[in-house]
């Protein structure tokens, strides 16, 4: 579904529509709990879109207008709102995913964890088993591996990423784990339409994003800049600010090292988490043999005691 920005600030028109609707309820004399049982949804829903903290759906407020009898006010009101980049919303990343469904080219500078579109599934569970446990932990990851079809099939869209050496060294489900995500970083970017590089440590000279980014290109030839903070997502579609972005972006990429130079950098680090793993399994069997030898020793001491009498010294006669 295409939103269109009116152009106010987030707050301000997201509690518009909020004033409207409780307007529009107010005036047919129905509560939050009456108007949602007729759309039908929980109260809280009605109450959170009001406070401009909710995303409604453009059935919502078609169906707010049916009841209500505002005339298509909701509706059209809706349409003019850019809701993602404004309010709170726990979907917030649906709106990335959709357009990620349908990029045409997309530009990304990454820290300390590596991108969805290139993480394998160990990966990607170690990292949602911090926050999510059973089916919800699946579903998560499920839904980060359907993402990357479209870029990993044949023909998908130019996919170009920089990734900072943190994403590399940051340990997510142990040396095994980090092992098989360098030798997937190294497969994919073989690939025809996806490119690899890697920002290194060592070099201070390197201007980078200030943050985690992505630049993407939409069919329709619109460009988006998305970046993340702690708890949701930002969109932009200002070319000024798009056209800096990518200035940054460019400059980064001519000054990092190459693809080809970049793999190389990515085979040490997986050689040293091959060697890591490897180690971990010598300890691990040095581990197995100490306790098995101390199960041995206390299963000696704990065996039953066998008290022998001992002969008692002659005397000898006077």
């Amino acid at each position: 579904m295409v939103r269109r920005n009116a152009g106010g600030s987030g707050a301000s028109t997201a509690a518009v529509f909020g004033e409207v609707l409780r307007h529009f309820r107010e005036a047919a004399m129905l509560t939050q709990e009456g108007l949602a049982a007729r759309i039908p949804c929980d109260r809280s829903h009605v109450a959170r879109v009001e406070a401009g903290t909710r995303v409604p759906q453009d059935t919502f407020a078609k169906t707010c207008d049916e009841l209500l009898g505002t005339g298509g006010v909701l509706g059209r009101l809706w349409g003019r709102i850019d809701w993602y980049p404004q309010v709170e919303h726990p979907d917030w990343f649906r709106r990335r995913a959709e357009m990620d469904a349908a990029a045409v080219a997309l530009w990304e500078y990454q820290e300390r964890v590596i991108p969805g579109l290139l993480q394998t599934p160990a990966y990607a569970h170690a990292l949602f088993s911090r926050v999510a446990r059973g089916e919800e932990l699946k579903e998560r990851v499920r839904a980060r591996l359907s993402r990357q079809r479209r870029f990993l099939g044949d023909g998908g869209p130019s996919y170009v990423v920089v990734l900072d050496e943190s994403c590399l060294r940051t340990v997510l489900g142990g040396p095994a784990v980090m092992r098989e995500q360098c030798a997937h970083l190294l497969d994919v970017g073989r690939r025809a339409n996806i490119r690899v590089q890697v920002a290194p440590a060592n070099r201070p000279d390197l201007v980078r994003p200030n943050a985690s980014m992505s630049l993407i290109k939409l069919p329709d030839g619109r460009e988006w800049v998305y970046s993340e903070s702690l708890d949701r997502g930002h969109f932009s579609d200002d070319p000024t600010i798009y056209a800096r972005h990518l200035r940054t972006y460019d400059v980064l990429r001519a000054d990092a090292p190459s693809a080809p130079e970049s793999a190389a950098l990515i085979s040490d680090l997986m050689a040293r988490y091959e060697h890591d793993e490897q180690e971990r399994e010598q300890r691990g069997d040095l581990d197995q043999e100490q306790l098995q030898r101390r199960q041995r020793r206390q299963l000696r001491r704990s065996g039953p005691r066998i008290h022998f009498r001992r002969p008692r010294p002659r005397q000898q006669e006077p």
